[in-house]
């Protein structure tokens, strides 16, 4: 009975007991050490080194060719019907005349002519034997030709009066030709970069006028100055005295170029105390002439240096010997260089050296054939 009392109370205590659950142990977090990342290093942290010295290259000196030709009459005679000679031949076609000697003009700096005729589609004819006349649309031709200078101080610019002047002045501006009238000096910088200063006359008797203008030129900036005279007589193959004082009187002035035209013919180039005198470029693109006797002409080609320290001096000059026609039996008004060591050639060289052996070309015009 006891065994069976003990039993009963040890059931009830083992009922009324309560395990106790077990906890699992904590974990300790453990502390965690911030990774230490490697500071980028700073200008100031590098170590100061000397930049590299560096040479820079010495300025080089520029050069620049000035292509010179003669006389461009771009014009029919008065007497002469449009439809035929230089007209006749150029029509609309403006690439014609300089097409065989265009590149010369094209990769130089400046071109420059004597522009023997009024540009005009009005104007009076003036009284005389031989008055010429082109349309305004004929700059057209200096435009293709890559002419950047027509001189119109000459003895053929009034032709057609002030009227047909002006109407030159206006179509020379109105397609960018830098251009110079009589007595009057004129400044441009090529699209290189060369400032040239002109200064012009027609039948210069005299030096007045001339270092003033030289003067003015080089105070306004010219680098180059060139005097641009028409003068001298008619197919001589030499200057005559007051050319060649004149001449001189222009480089000793301070020019650096005297370019001279008028004779037809061409006359020698002289060197002179440091300048350089063009007597005569004779005849070019000359559609005033139908036939004439004397074909030779030349393109002048001077070429100008620029130092690095800024200044300006003349270099070599290339004489290309030409012919007014690509054809000798006339006047095609289309000038052509001359083949290399040819008797043309030659002679061409002769006359621009003063080497030349006769004195004067005899001509005997009749004005309807020009």
């Amino acid at each position: 009975m006891k065994k069976i009392v003990l039993l009963i109370l040890l059931c009830g205590l083992l009922s009324g007991c309560t395990v106790p659950e077990t906890t699992p142990p904590q974990t300790v977090p453990t502390t965690q050490i911030p990774t230490q990342v490697a500071a980028e290093p700073t200008e100031t942290d590098a170590p100061t080194e000397a930049p590299p010295e560096t040479t820079q290259p010495a300025p080089e000196p520029v050069e620049y060719v000035l292509s010179f030709v003669g006389d461009c009459c771009l014009a029919n005679l008065k007497s002469w019907p449009e439809s035929d000679y230089f007209m006749g031949t150029i029509g609309d076609n403006y690439d014609y005349p300089f097409a065989k000697v265009v590149d010369y003009f094209e990769n130089d700096d400046c071109t420059f002519i004597n522009l023997e005729n009024p540009l005009t589609d009005g104007g009076r004819p003036a009284n005389k034997s031989f008055v010429f006349r082109g349309p305004t649309a004929y700059t057209g031709i200096l435009t293709q030709g890559s002419v950047e200078f027509a001189n119109v101080a000459n003895n053929h610019s009034m032709d057609y009066g002030q009227t047909g002047f002006d109407d030159t002045l206006e179509a020379l501006d109105g397609v960018g030709i830098h251009y110079a009238a009589d007595g009057t000096y004129r400044i441009f910088t090529t699209a290189s970069g060369l400032t040239i200063g002109i200064y012009a006359r027609t039948y210069p008797q005299d030096a007045d006028g001339l270092a003033e203008a030289i003067a003015a030129l080089r105070e306004e900036g010219a680098e180059i100055v060139i005097v641009c005279y028409h003068w001298g007589k008619e197919y001589y193959y030499n200057p005559n005295q007051l050319q060649m004082d004149l001449g001189h009187a222009a480089i000793d002035a301070g020019a650096d170029i005297v370019y001279g035209h008028h004779s037809h013919v061409l006359q020698p180039v002289e060197e002179y105390n440091g300048g350089v005198i063009f007597y005569s470029l004779g005849n070019f693109c000359f559609g005033g002439n139908t036939n004439p006797t004397d074909k030779d002409s030349a393109i002048l080609q001077q070429h100008v240096i620029r130092e690095a320290d800024g200044t300006v001096h003349l270099g070599d000059l290339i004489r290309i010997p030409c012919s007014i026609s690509s054809t000798d039996l006339y006047n095609d008004f289309q000038p052509v260089t001359l083949e290399q060591e040819s008797e043309a050639y030659n002679r061409v060289l002769s006359k621009l050296d003063g080497t030349w052996e006769k004195t004067r070309l005899t001509v005997t015009y009749r004005p309807e054939l020009g």
